[in-house]
């Protein structure tokens, strides 16, 4: 077991750490969150049964990990808000670094990484498998759980939106200057 946790370790870590961090926006959390995927892999690979490739279970985990942990802030913070008493929504900010400010200077990545923010959770997931972690339309299929066509139409979803914000952040731009 010890070489192949070393062999998937070794393989994937890198990608995987990049799916979760798109989705948490912390180096930490990201880090924090790869060494419980690889706590359940240890816990789990001898009930692996290969029904799909190793890469895919690997991300149907981290998913699912990095899915419970955000619906986990979300209860908390939904916890100390009706304990705080109604709060403007722009009050409520999040301090953690957006990938864009720590992996791109790019103003043209940086502009997509913005509008991905406004996607959709789902629209997020399969933009981040599909267009940065390189995986086949059947490879996030099998990590998300969905349809093949259901991947199809939520991608298009997601680009649609992205283009929309791209578009209005460019309109915006112009007419600024």
């Amino acid at each position: 077991m010890e070489s192949t946790f070393d062999r998937l370790y070794e393989t994937y870590h890198q990608s995987l750490f990049q799916f979760i961090f798109y989705m948490v926006r912390s180096r930490e959390t990201a880090e924090e969150l790869v060494q419980e995927v690889y706590i359940k892999v240890l816990q789990s690979y001898v009930s692996f049964e290969g029904k799909s490739s190793e890469k895919t279970w690997l991300y149907s985990i981290a998913r699912n990990i990095t899915i419970d942990w955000i619906r986990k802030q979300n209860r908390q913070k939904r916890k100390w808000l009706g304990l705080l008493g109604p709060i403007e929504k722009a009050e409520i900010r999040d301090p953690a670094p957006l990938p864009e400010e720590i992996v791109t200077q790019s103003d043209e990545l940086r502009l997509i990484y913005k509008g991905l923010a406004q996607c959709s959770t789902d629209q997020q997931q399969v933009i981040i498998l599909r267009y940065v972690q390189s995986l086949t339309i059947t490879e996030a299929a099998q990590v998300l759980g969905w349809s093949e066509s259901k991947v199809k139409t939520t991608t298009h979803r997601a680009i649609k939106a992205l283009k929309e914000y791209v578009g209005q952040t460019n309109i915006g731009a112009v007419k600024e200057g």
